[in-house]
């Protein structure tokens, strides 16, 4: 493959958020790899609490990651240049080029926004000085006209690295031709200039009857459709949004349990991060997953799960005001188990301390739900590290980012070491995103809590494991770019030829 005279990158951008962008990428990434194409995956600015730590200790969102093993290639820092995780409706805690970045409110974005761009277009720069063709995804719709001005993720972006661009629309929501046009009459000419294509994304039923309405789009913009992509069943792996709006839950399973099924609620935060620490519980086999905020739920689960969140002491706040602490507190009397990863491990502690106002503004202590004997102090400097370790024999490899910091009493006793965290009675926490992803270890963990909570559940062995699933996933992914989508237009746009 020879890259000719002309673009270095395409831009994938939406017509609305949840379009399905991250996840064409991704195919198109191992389409390319399959070519024989050095492809890098880009993404400007990503707004998401999901996030992974590369092997050089830089946070970038989940979507790049994943994106990243799509193209066999080791992911880093220039591929999300900044990222963005909400601590609230109007403030943003910045990462940029991996590392933290102070914050940024929606006051100041006018202005904030002008270092975060320059730095995004040099990492794109440098990408494209290294590889054959990078992969930009947008974020959100392409038609946010209200943020045009300060844009540098989607248009903005195009216009700054002279890319093309092309649009994907989620026909599965409904309105997918009218979110078309709608972006192409919605943007200014010049921004319009660099549009070169449709392609309609989770289609379901016959392609001949909305043939007609494709025809009118391209008659209308002189623009064509490069595409229709079927609904994939089961492409929910690693997703960019929080779990309540995953595709996991409606995933279908051809591998039964060995018997049983195990219940987990998830506690679904208002600030929950790294959601796709579950991603792993619900791909097993017999374990059905629940994100909830009612405390029968949490009651009544088999395992109830306290995920990471970017605002510990405002999501324990949160979970007090539902009355969520006390079925907790009732189940760990019982021996009912309990699993607290990073924020929701911080909740599981005696007391919490977070003088300096690192995660929160107006509280600086409070009294944990005192389910293991440990005290959180939140420190300025964020840890991230790809640790690793074992437990009962099984290796397991993670990552953390968090500034909580868990320590127990000298002297204390009835706990026992979990990863890097610790274990009281059925309560069990660690600050350790990613534990699940280890096959071995993920099935001896819910093993364990099968047998704290009396449930008859026994997990499949012979089941794929998670990483597994993941790369099947890419495979359907890149197979689905090649039978659906007008691979030598998408090519041509690339500055790519045989």
């Amino acid at each position: 493959m020879q890259h000719a005279n002309g673009p270095r990158g395409l831009l994938i951008c939406g017509t609305t958020s949840d379009a399905g962008k991250s996840l064409l990428t991704a195919g198109m990434c191992r389409w390319l790899v399959r070519r024989g194409v050095r492809v890098a995956p880009f993404k400007s600015q990503n707004m998401s609490n999901n996030s992974m730590v590369c092997p050089d200790g830089a946070e970038i969102g989940r979507a790049q990651w994943v994106q990243a093993v799509a193209a066999r290639v080791v992911p880093e820092a220039a591929m999300n240049p900044v990222l963005l995780k909400p601590g609230s409706d109007r403030r943003s805690h910045v990462v940029l080029m991996g590392r933290p970045h102070g914050e940024l409110g929606t006051g100041e974005w006018a202005t904030g926004r002008r270092e975060l761009a320059e730095t995004a277009y040099a990492a794109f720069e440098d990408l494209a000085s290294r590889f054959d063709v990078v992969l930009a995804e947008g974020a959100g719709s392409a038609a946010e006209v209200n943020l045009r001005g300060g844009d540098y993720v989607n248009l903005g972006m195009a216009r700054a690295m002279n890319l093309p661009v092309v649009v994907v629309g989620d026909i599965d929501r409904g309105g997918v031709l009218a979110a078309m046009y709608g972006t192409w009459a919605l943007v200014d000419a010049a921004d319009r200039a660099h549009l070169r294509g449709w392609i309609v994304n989770k289609f379901r039923g016959d392609v001949d009857l909305l043939r007609p309405g494709l025809e009118v789009i391209t008659e209308r913009t002189g623009l064509p459709v490069l595409g229709v992509v079927p609904w994939l069943e089961g492409a929910w792996l690693d997703g960019e949004d929080a779990l309540a709006l995953g595709g996991w839950s409606r995933a279908v399973d051809t591998h039964p349990p060995s018997s049983g099924t195990l219940r987990v609620a998830v506690v679904g935060f208002p600030r929950l991060s790294n959601a796709t620490d579950v991603d792993a519980l619900a791909a097993e086999p017999g374990v059905d997953v629940t994100i909830t905020a009612d405390p029968d739920t949490v009651t009544g689960a088999d395992l109830v799960v306290l995920p990471g969140s970017r605002a510990t002491l405002d999501d324990l706040a949160w979970l007090r005001s539902r009355g969520l602490d006390e079925p907790l507190t009732a189940r760990a009397r019982r021996g009912a188990p309990i699993l607290g990863i990073c924020g929701g491990y911080q909740m599981l502690a005696r007391e919490i301390h977070d003088p300096d106002g690192v995660e929160s503004r107006d509280v600086r202590s409070v009294e944990g739900l005192g389910l293991l004997p440990t005290r959180v102090d939140f420190a300025r400097e964020k840890a991230l590290a790809t640790p690793s370790g074992a437990w009962r024999g099984h290796v397991v490899r993670a990552y953390e980012i968090h500034h909580g910091v868990a320590t127990v009493p000298a002297g204390q006793e009835g706990v026992e070491p979990f990863l890097d965290g610790w274990r009281s009675g059925a309560a069990f926490g660690t600050t350790w995103h990613g534990a699940f992803e280890n096959d071995a270890f993920r099935r001896a963990f819910l093993t364990e809590a099968a047998a704290l909570s009396g449930s008859t559940f026994r997990v499949a062995t012979t089941a794929p494991g998670f990483a597994a699933r993941r790369e099947s996933m890419i495979e359907r992914l890149a197979d689905a770019v090649e039978e659906h989508l007008d691979t030598e237009a998408l090519l041509a746009l690339m500055g790519l030829q045989a």
